[in-house]
């Protein structure tokens, strides 16, 4: 993936799959009979979507000298 387009489609897709995420979890949360191991699973998915999203959007700046 080295291509400016590459990397923005690929993190569409990311936002989008973080955005299900939290629908998931929010609705798993409003669940009494939620199931906790599930639920911390999908909070650490989300959180590795967040990660791999900044280091994308860190690709597209381009290197300033400091």
């Amino acid at each position: 993936m080295s291509s400016t387009e590459d990397i923005q489609c690929r993190i569409i897709e990311l936002e989008v799959e973080h955005r299900d995420l939290d629908a998931v979890i929010e609705a798993c949360m409003n669940d009494l009979r939620h199931d906790e191991l599930q639920l911390r699973r999908l909070k650490k998915r989300k959180l590795q979507l967040k990660d791999h999203i900044t280091l994308l959007k860190m690709q597209l700046v381009p290197d300033v000298p400091a």
